[in-house]
């Protein structure tokens, strides 16, 4: 489908467009919905609303993914969905008259106490001198009427001395002339409800609570926990989504009720998000309602949707499958005869397939890195269920006869090539040569990631920790006097552990160069010998291209408390059921996880990688990171690769993840299309002007040569040919 993602795009840090998307949010929204098969047009909508209308108008999408907040007036929310209505343009969201209901707090908390919904009394002011001081129990909150995103609210909106009330109403109307409300101040904590509308039938759309948890040593000392202004904003980093949110069942089951009719009587449609306040005393109050939730990346509606198994394209997309359901836009469109419009493009899919099955003890293990017949057919069916036609690209000698016979648009690139310490840049290095977009990183990061000694030497450039090391050519060079036994050795340039076995972990230097030479004289290539890290192992994920995105670090939790050197052998990886657990998301404190995302995220760019990648680190006794190894092609096998495993923990289903990985080599196709358009067009252009500019110049060559009596020259080039 053609859909215009409508939105205010927040320029600055003033509390006026604290409401806006930042460029990041569009950014991710626009590439989560191109990423479901659909053409987005992006439509910032500040300034006069005829030029929305004009590009609305121009670009006549399907439907209107609507984020915009508007900028000013009680009814701002609703000013949007009213114009898309006079438009005849379908859009998703509430339509106008419920968020103009849903952004007057006070009209809201009317409206549902007549159903019984349990709200904390108040009073509305539009005046100070309407204030009845003692016509509440204190403390109370002063918060302003028509704004959302906690503007207005600070530590001092709480307010327990009745004779400082005053003073605090006269400066909230100074600054919020609209209306304020003075509210019963609930002690206890908040909870939030998200809503969407195609998710989570049995509970109609009402999907579980979950909570802001604010780190309060590093806040500092806070009076009243309350999720205000600067939290939001300047504090953010400070705040983490609980999923699902800690309550008691007879509260959550009080809560979906609540929730549910709440929903249901303000007309809500396909997302919305509420705020509810859980008392010391167990008691469930509503507070508010917001019909235009945030999306941006980390909100509370994607955590809460993961526990439902959907990842943030999935969110999008049940956003848009409501809407689309409700307007009946097949029919619609159907109707006016318009053709759907998705590029169905041809995906070439690179592979080397698996067909002698590896020896867990490592003794046939060479095509321990290929892919099974399995893994190959659910990466095809899921490049096919977003609309792509998938044709088999087996990396074989022939391939490059293949490709020059076969036109591609982009490739899937899973080879691992045949040999050499670059064979993983084969591939990647020929689609380079023949301009076709491929996903994942480039020749030269594959190179260097899948030989450890450089890879290690990169990332140390970048003052990364890695274990110290040396690399071994014959078994007899002299060992640095920086190593110290354990040391852990393997061949320098495999990967899926190939070589790592239980006596690669050895104590002296005699049992070193016995296990090197045998390494060497097996793989054909040196030994990497290392310092052994004693402590926790992790494997972490990674997305995306010049800013990734980390997804939940995996633990590789080691069984065997006898063994003082646990390390994840190749057997492991083979049948891991009874000497490992895998732990994921890993538990860490804030500041560990923090510190492993940057390292992770730091050795990604150093190394160059691109799309995806997954990165090994060791963490010891003090908690110091260590980089292991970057493995640029991780496996993709459902249900067991590192990967895909650490991808569902975040809410990413198999398909989503091939989905994700395949859109950066879509993106970058598309880019190249448009450049070629460009230089087309220029081209045509420059021919045009030459033309003008020397009118009949064609015919004046084929006076030259009648008049020097020569034969004009034939198509051929011959001009005596017959």
């Amino acid at each position: 489908m053609r859909i215009a993602l409508t939105h205010n795009l927040r320029l600055s840090d003033s509390e006026d467009e604290a409401e806006f998307d930042t460029r990041e949010t569009v950014d991710a929204l626009a590439a989560g919905i191109e990423r479901l098969g659909h053409r987005v047009e992006r439509i910032e909508v500040s300034g006069p609303a005829s030029r929305t209308v004009a590009r609305l108008e121009a670009f006549g999408p399907d439907l209107v993914f609507n984020t915009a907040e508007g900028r000013r007036g009680r009814f701002r929310e609703a000013f949007f969905p009213g114009l898309f209505d006079e438009l005849g343009m379908p859009y998703t969201g509430s339509d106008a008259y419920a968020l103009a209901l849903t952004l007057d707090k006070q009209l809201t908390k009317l409206v549902l106490a007549q159903h019984g919904v349990p709200t904390p009394r108040w009073q509305y002011l539009e005046d100070v001198r309407h204030l009845q001081v003692n016509s509440l129990r204190y403390p109370v909150i002063v918060k302003p009427n028509f704004e959302g995103s906690s503007k207005g609210i600070t530590q001092d909106s709480v307010v327990e001395d009745p004779l400082r009330l005053h003073e605090v109403v006269a400066e909230a109307l100074a600054r919020y002339p609209a209306g304020v409300l003075v509210e019963e101040f609930v002690v206890g904590r908040d909870v939030t409800v998200p809503f969407l509308e195609a998710a989570a039938p049995e509970r109609n759309g009402v999907l579980q609570p979950v909570e802001y948890v604010i780190d309060e040593a590093a806040a500092g000392e806070r009076r009243y926990a309350i999720y205000d202004y600067d939290l939001k904003t300047r504090l953010d980093r400070l705040v983490a989504v609980r999923a699902p949110a800690r309550v008691r069942r007879h509260q959550a089951e009080r809560i979906q009720r609540i929730c549910e009719d709440v929903y249901r009587q303000l007309g809500i449609r396909d997302l919305g998000r509420i705020d509810l306040r859980l008392g010391d005393d167990g008691q469930v109050h509503f507070l508010e309602i917001n019909a235009l939730p945030s999306l941006e990346p980390g909100a509370g509606i994607y955590a809460a949707a993961a526990l439902e198994g959907l990842h943030e394209d999935a969110v999008l997309g049940a956003v848009i499958r409501s809407a689309v359901e409700r307007w009946g836009i097949v029919e619609r469109n159907a109707r006016r005869g318009r053709p759907r419009r998705t590029e169905r493009l041809k995906v070439g899919f690179s592979f080397n397939v698996k067909r002698v099955a590896p020896d867990p003890s490592g003794e046939q293990d060479d095509e321990a890195e290929y892919d099974s017949p399995k893994t190959l057919q659910a990466i095809r069916e899921a490049i096919t269920s977003w609309g792509h036609e998938v044709v088999d690209l087996e990396a074989s000698q022939d391939l490059p006869v293949v490709l020059a016979s076969t036109p591609v648009d982009v490739v899937f690139n899973i080879a691992e090539g045949f040999k050499g310490r670059s064979r993983e840049a084969q591939v990647p290095s020929l689609l380079e040569l023949l301009d076709i977009p491929y996903t994942g990183s480039d020749p030269a990061a594959l190179s260097v990631s899948l030989d450890k000694a450089l890879a290690k030497r990169m990332v140390r450039t970048h003052g990364i920790l890695t274990p110290d090391y040396t690399v071994l050519h014959t078994g007899k060079e002299r060992l640095p006097r920086e190593l110290s036994f354990p040391l852990l050795v393997k061949p320098v340039a495999e990967g899926t552990s190939k070589g790592v076995t239980r006596k690669s972990v050895v104590r002296d230097e005699d049992e070193l160069r016995d296990v090197a030479r045998e390494l060497i004289s097996k793989y054909r290539q040196p030994a990497l010998v290392e310092s052994y890290v004693a402590g926790r192992e992790f494997t972490v994920g990674l997305l995306g291209e010049r800013r990734p995105r980390v997804l939940p670090p995996m633990e590789i939790v080691f069984l065997d408390a006898s063994d003082p050197t646990p390390i994840y052998s190749f057997e492991m990886k083979q049948d891991w059921s009874e000497e490992i657990r895998y732990e994921v998301p890993a538990k860490l404190s804030p500041r560990e996880l923090d510190r492993l995302e940057r390292a992770a995220r730091e050795c990604f760019t150093a190394l160059g990688c691109r799309d995806v990648a997954r990165l090994d680190f060791r963490m010891d006794a003090e908690g110091r990171i260590y980089f292991i190894e970057c493995n640029p092609l991780p496996g993709l096998s459902p249900g067991w690769s590192d990967l895909v495993l650490i991808a569902q923990a975040a809410g990413i289903e198999y398909r989503g993840l091939i989905g994700e990985i395949l859109s950066f080599a879509i993106r970058r196709y598309q880019e190249r299309e448009r450049e070629r358009e460009r230089a087309r067009r220029a081209q045509a252009a420059a021919e045009r002007e030459h033309a003008a500019a020397h009118p009949g110049s064609c015919a004046g060559q084929g006076d030259v040569h009648a008049a020097a009596g020569a034969p004009a020259p034939r198509p051929d080039g011959d001009p005596h040919a017959r």
